[in-house]
């Protein structure tokens, strides 16, 4: 009895002791390790503040009847938009709490028809709207009220049903989705619009039902390629650098490579990372790679040299009880499909965002998963950030552009006229 009281009284001093040393040091200790979370926490209240005085304005934009022009054209268009980027100051960033602003490519239907929709800060609607004057002069971009204050605030309820989800890539950023160079006939060489699908199936939901989605992007900096994009050429060709290691780094980390082959030692020679050696091909690169291999490496480096846009894309199907049916959210899915390739990338639903419960709970946690993926639709929500991922102006331009002749669907909003400007010799007549 007397040793374990010996015991707790040892164990008592040696935590006093530990305390007291932190009361010594604390401010040369806790700092450090409470850095990062205060900078997140912080740049979440600042960027908070300074998102809420960004006005927006949503603009529809309504394709001309006859389109004969490539999707090639709105890389020129996303290009352009890209001005917005900016490097800012330490004291813009983390005291304004300034950032990137961000559009929104956006489709939806109502009513049988199918509208197109940038939202954009106030401030850049001119930017916005002479890059696409500028491809498609014949298109009339018009400010809308938002169409989501048309549905009601929370769904789902007594009437409606929902289904959302966020996506994501099935491969790392910057593979590439197909794009609309793969869309082309062979014999003909003209383009088969990977829209036609999309927009046949928006155009064929009964009344009462809905379907949105939205693409939120934002530029990324000319520095992202230097720091970011080149690594994956690198990853893909194997030659990925390693992180140079500190000296404490470098002491732990064979501390740690003793401790496992400590005990393999005494049925079998251990083998440390000093003692492995790399194996060198003396084949030239070109007969290293299959000719797959090489068809994915083109498409990589075409890739990084464009523009890009980091990107946070979801969906959201909704309507009244008595026709909602999850069929339209597989033919909405399927249609994604296009855009997919094995060998490069494509696109899938984000599961941890998925409107699904299974197990303990259902109906609570289903119910919590649709509102907050319907509330993050209707606000333009970018979080989570770590789902987003990076889109060239090249992929971007394939998955929003106007829809061109070969898209015959009824329910697609065109201009009724051919816009013209008055004749540069018109009289003017005088009072």
């Amino acid at each position: 009895m007397h040793a374990l009281l010996a015991s707790f009284a040892s164990l008592y001093r040696s935590v006093g002791d530990a305390f007291s040393l932190l009361g010594a040091v604390w401010y040369l200790v806790l700092p450090p390790i409470f850095y990062h979370l205060f900078r997140e926490i912080w740049l979440d209240h600042a960027q908070g503040l300074y998102a809420s005085g960004v006005k927006y304005v949503l603009l529809e934009i309504i394709p001309p009847r006859e389109v004969e022009k490539s999707p090639k054209l709105m890389e020129s268009v996303f290009s352009g938009m890209a001005g917005v980027a900016k490097n800012y100051n330490t004291y813009e960033a983390f005291v304004e709490g300034m950032f990137v602003p961000a559009f929104s490519l956006e489709f939806a239907n109502d009513g049988g028809s199918v509208h197109f929709y940038v939202r954009t800060p106030a401030v850049f609607r001119n930017l916005v709207e002479a890059n696409f004057f500028a491809q498609y002069p014949d298109l009339e971009i018009v400010e809308v009220p938002d169409y989501v204050e048309s549905a009601p605030k929370m769904i789902p309820n007594d009437r409606y049903e929902l289904w959302g989800s966020d996506f994501e890539l099935t491969k790392p950023d910057l593979y590439p989705i197909k794009t609309y160079r793969f869309f082309e006939e062979d014999v003909t060489g003209k383009m088969i619009d990977p829209l036609a699908s999309i927009i046949e199936l928006m155009g064929k939901l009964p009344p009462g039902q809905h379907l949105w989605w939205q693409l939120i992007i934002a530029p990324e900096k000319d520095s992202w390629h230097k720091e970011k994009g080149r690594a994956t050429i690198d990853v893909f060709l194997g030659k990925a650098k390693k992180e140079s290691k500190g000296p404490l780094a470098a002491f732990f980390g064979d501390v740690a490579d003793i401790l496992r082959n400590l005990f393999k030692a005494f049925v079998s020679t251990p083998e440390f990372e000093k003692a492995k050696k790399e194996e060198k091909s003396d084949q030239p690169l070109e007969f290293r790679l299959s000719p797959g291999e090489k068809e994915v490496l083109k498409a990589l480096e075409s890739n990084i040299g464009k523009q890009m846009y980091r990107v946070k894309m979801r969906a959201v199907y909704f309507g009244l009880r008595e026709g909602f049916t999850k069929t339209f959210v597989s033919m909405f899915t399927g249609a994604l499909k296009q855009f997919s390739d094995n060998n490069l990338n494509g696109f899938k639903p984000e599961s941890a965002s998925k409107t699904q419960a299974d197990y303990l709970f259902v109906t609570e946690r289903l119910r919590f998963l649709q509102r907050r993926i319907y509330a993050r639709y209707r606000t333009r929500d970018r979080t989570p950030s770590d789902k987003q991922f990076v889109l060239s102006v090249e992929e971007l331009a394939t998955i929003f552009h106007p829809p061109d002749l070969s898209v015959m669907a009824p329910a697609l909003t065109r201009v009724s006229a051919k816009r013209g400007s008055a004749p540069s010799n018109l009289p003017i007549l005088e009072d």
